[in-house]
């Protein structure tokens, strides 16, 4: 476990802690998104390693990220669009409730006639 500890960034290139030790102020991309905030550009702070150095996950600092910009009324409607083209049938033209698989390229009930 204390093999991933390196505060100092000598072995690692960057601060390096081992899993569930890293300090306070510091969040993964995922925690960020959760709280409502994004990196803002910066460069990780710190990384944490576990699972004999497989996994790594990279931490910023909690005080230079920025809330979550939000989309544009046109931008949620190009949303809309893409997703609906991507329930859409090329075959049959019936938005379905599920996404048209791609390696079909069509309907599960027009994949399934052919």
């Amino acid at each position: 476990m204390t093999v991933f500890y390196d505060p100092t960034g000598s072995r690692y290139g960057m601060p390096t802690y081992p899993y569930r030790m890293a300090p306070d102020g510091l969040a993964t991309r995922r925690q960020l998104r959760a709280a409502g905030l994004r990196p803002a550009g910066q460069e990780p702070a710190c990384q944490v390693l576990w699972r004999r150095g497989k996994r790594v996950a990279y931490l910023y600092r909690l005080d230079l990220a920025k809330p979550k910009r939000t989309a544009s009324p046109a931008q949620r409607e190009a949303i809309t669009k893409a997703l609906r083209a991507r329930r859409t049938c090329q075959m049959c033209g019936l938005v379905q409730p599920y996404y048209i698989p791609r390696r079909y390229g069509c309907c599960l009930d027009c994949h399934g006639g052919h």
